[in-house]
């Protein structure tokens, strides 16, 4: 797939002799009636009985076709709805472009063009501009990389041309490089969600981050068993006992302020198969346990795109990897490790292992004495029961670190949602036998309470947030049309950017 910015008129660059599809908007007014807009003049004086009669609705993610559209100066029109006018946000624009990209795909079309100039002024605005971009890439990603017969329809024929008078504008000639690295980015992110466990191992993760940390001009440093036991990571060998699989610990460094500058630190777990361990899990959808690397995978991905923006910020991303099995040096139920920072911890359940690697990440991260700390993890199912795949649910304590993750997701076009942690949590996570126990002694919270485990292995006094992203990882293409309906989403990548983006000096 090919896509462009072009400032010419595009009366004089499309033809009819080849088989081109011309895309213009259409919206729904504020007027008691819900009148149809159709922003392109021409078009709506050509259509104006379509409109009236409102085959043309301008709901948002409408698409009505007209095939060999005899009175136009392409071979097809397509009318995509944004939805209201005073609805219409940069996310209706991701939405739009996933609507155009799947039209385009379905026609075959040789050559699409977007007449985004026709646009009023304050819908053709950068951001929007930007979402738009961002929406056609992320829809255009496939997963089939080990299918034997690829898709008949080959992706890469698709060439989408933007109509924009202020193409040559800085400012927007930025945004669309921007939307092309971000959303590169997160497809990355969900290439190695979707990659099956036998082909993304821990060693394999690690290889692949290095391998696109150096093109990215991203310091890339992989800790293996050794140095892992070394370091006295308990809670990441211990988890790795179960496999025969070595585990990773994969630190990803990128420094676009000055080197005084304290960074910003991205932990993602990175647990690329989860059986349970001894405490197996059931085997009903156990396949989709492949997806427990998607907080890591994202990290990387968050790190990778921070570079390749050049955000003028310190940032450092750790991915503890490792998998979850249940061989013979497996822990078992009731064991007990230790931390990289002295505590203990009881392991009364196998399958709560997530938050066991990530302690000794935390404890790395913290020890950097980093400007803040955010974490993101498939970590429990609670929080699937609590806000299903519509919302990433995170937690801090931090009122400020609060405000600036609410602008992010807000700049970003993700849906996050404040959960609560209080100290009741941390009283329930005590342990019995040792300092801590992986299990909640109560009934109930159960992500806040994983949440709580965590916040233990934080230095104090730093900035810290935990994003459980269970069930917003993978399998949100019902949601969101730009994702793919069964595979990795690439989910918080770009509200990660945008956090890192707050601290840029």
């Amino acid at each position: 797939m090919t896509i462009d910015l072009i400032s010419q008129d595009l009366e004089s660059v499309i033809t009819q002799k080849s088989n081109t599809a011309l895309v213009v908007f259409s919206s729904v007014s504020d007027d008691k009636d819900k009148t149809p807009v159709l922003h392109n003049k021409s078009m709506a004086k050509q259509l104006e009985t379509n409109l009236e009669e409102k085959s043309i609705s301008g709901k948002a993610g409408e698409t009505v076709l007209f095939r060999d559209f005899a009175n136009g100066i392409c071979r097809h029109l397509l009318v995509v709805g944004l939805g209201s006018l005073k609805d219409l946000t940069h996310e209706s624009f991701r939405v739009c472009a996933a609507a155009v990209y799947d039209s385009a795909k379905a026609l075959n079309a040789g050559e699409t063009f977007v007449d985004f100039d026709s646009l009023a002024a304050k819908l053709k605005n950068v951001d929007n501009l930007q979402a738009f971009v961002e929406g056609l890439v992320l829809t255009s990603y496939e997963f089939n990389e080990l299918k034997s017969k690829k898709d008949k329809k080959d992706k890469t024929s698709l060439s989408f041309h933007i109509a924009l008078k202020e193409a040559k504008n800085v400012a927007y000639k930025n945004a669309f490089s921007e939307a092309l690295s971000l959303a590169d980015s997160v497809n990355f992110a969900r290439f190695l969600g979707d990659m099956p466990g036998n082909l993304m191992t821990p060693t394999i993760l690690a290889d692949k981050a290095a391998e696109a940390g150096k093109e990215a001009k991203v310091k890339v440093t992989i800790w293996n068993k050794d140095r892992i036991r070394k370091e006295k990571m308990g809670g990441l060998l211990g988890v790795s006992m179960g496999s025969d699989q070595e585990p990773r610990l994969i630190i990803m460094e990128y420094n676009g302020a000055a080197k005084t500058k304290k960074p910003v630190a991205f932990v993602g777990k990175g647990l690329t198969f989860d059986t349970g361990g001894i405490s197996i899990k059931p085997s009903a959808a156990m396949e989709e346990m492949k997806y427990d690397m998607c907080g890591g995978a994202n990290v990387i991905a968050t790190i990778l795109a921070v570079a390749k923006l050049k955000l003028k910020v310190n940032v450092i991303g750790i991915i503890p990897s490792t998998e979850n099995m249940p061989g013979p040096s497996a822990t078992k139920p009731g064991d007990i490790h230790t931390a990289r920072n002295g505590k203990t911890f009881e392991v009364n359940n196998t399958d709560a292992e997530g938050r066991l690697i990530l302690s000794d990440a935390l404890v790395y991260a913290s020890e950097q004495q980093p400007e803040a700390i955010i974490d993101a993890a498939t970590l429990t199912g609670a929080m699937v029961v609590a806000l299903g795949n519509i919302h990433t649910g995170y937690f801090t304590r931090n009122e400020k670190l609060k405000k600036t993750i609410e602008e992010a997701a807000k700049a970003s076009g993700e849906w996050v949602w404040n959960m609560p942690l209080c100290d009741f949590h941390v009283q329930d996570m005590k342990g019995t036998y040792a300092d801590l126990s992986n299990m909640s002694s109560g009934k109930g919270a159960g992500s806040a309470t994983a949440a709580a485990f965590l916040e233990q292995f934080v230095g104090e006094g730093i900035p810290w947030a935990h994003f459980d992203i269970a069930g917003t990882g993978w399998s949100v293409g019902n949601r969101l049309k730009y994702a793919p309906k069964k595979g990795a989403s690439g989910a918080m990548v770009r509200t990660f950017v945008e956090i890192a983006r707050s601290y840029a000096r």
